[in-house]
This record gives C-alpha cells, sequence and structure tokens, in this order.
C-alpha cells in the first residue's frame, strides 16, 4: 500500500480495525441456525445406504454439524486474525512513518488525518496558505512513498535472501 492510499483510508482501516477487536474480543463462533440452514442445502458426502436406520442418519447428521460447526468458526477466527494483524501493521507502520517525516510535515499530515482541522484552520495553525499546505501534503507523500519503497526492497531480500 502506497502513502497516499493510505492517506485515502486511513480513517476506514481504523475503524474497521476497531471493529475486528470487538469481534475477536467477543468471538462465539458461527450462528447455529446458519449452519443448519447450510445443512438443509448440501448434499451428502459419500455414498447413500438404503438400509441405514434413524439413528444413523442422526448420528451422522449430529457428526456433521459438528465438524462443519469447527471448521466455520476456525475459519472466521483465522479470517478476523490475519486481518486484525494487517489492519494493525499497516496503521502502526503508517503512523510511525508519519512521525518520522521532516520539519513540519508529522503535525501537518497528522491535522489532515485527524480530520476536524479544515484547510482553513490549519493555514491560520501553521501561518502559511493553503497552497502551502497542499505543497506540504505533496512534499510529505515523496518522503512517505520513499519509507515505503524501502520497506518493500527491505521485504524483497528477506524473500529472495
Amino acid at each position: 500500500m502506497r502513502a497516499e492510499q493510505m492517506m485515502n483510508e486511513y480513517k476506514n482501516m481504523k475503524r474497521e480495525l476497531q471493529i475486528t477487536e470487538f469481534q475477536l474480543s467477543r468471538f462465539k463462533g458461527v450462528d447455529e441456525n446458519d449452519i443448519i440452514e447450510a445443512m438443509q442445502f448440501s448434499h451428502p458426502e459419500g455414498e447413500r445406504v438404503q438400509s441405514s436406520t434413524l439413528s444413523d442418519k442422526t448420528a451422522k447428521a449430529a457428526l456433521n454439524y459438528k465438524n462443519i460447526a469447527e471448521r466455520e468458526n476456525d475459519e472466521w477466527f483465522d479470517f478476523l486474525i490475519q486481518r486484525h494483524e494487517y489492519l494493525k501493521e499497516e496503521l502502526d507502520f503508517f503512523i510511525d512513518s508519519v512521525s518520522k517525516l521532516s520539519g513540519v510535515l508529522p503535525g501537518i499530515i497528522t491535522d489532515l488525518l485527524d480530520g476536524d482541522m479544515t484547510w482553513d484552520m490549519m493555514t491560520s495553525k501553521y501561518h502559511v496558505s493553503r497552497t502551502m499546505i497542499s505543497k506540504y501534503k505533496k512534499s510529505a507523500m515523496k518522503e512517505l512513498d520513499m519509507m515505503y519503497e524501502m520497506r518493500d526492497r527491505q521485504t524483497e531480500t528477506y524473500i529472495l535472501g
């Protein structure tokens, strides 16, 4: 992910991270009714035996339900963990990179990310024109892109090395 994309997606990614953390903290698994509904529309695996008794069918259904429920819960939990790790890593790298920008750029980018300040408020705070705020943002994007490129090169060196 690049700096401009992170600037645009920052708030959404933070919100998604919070939602993912909430889901992980209260993880209960897939709803029983969803699994039962899925089983109703699935086709049985293996050969069909005409001579099976009612209790065999009930036992098979119970085992299938248990296996499907465990698999679905494992897959959902793994997805949540992987998504949380991705979001956390990207946001942490971005925020750390913003803090390492030169001059007044960390403050300006932080103010742009928070979104609480209008551009006019920022011009007053930093005693510059709107054009200068825009130039600061472009300069910050260049620096951030260099940091992202360095991270990509490090990853590439590790993978190829």
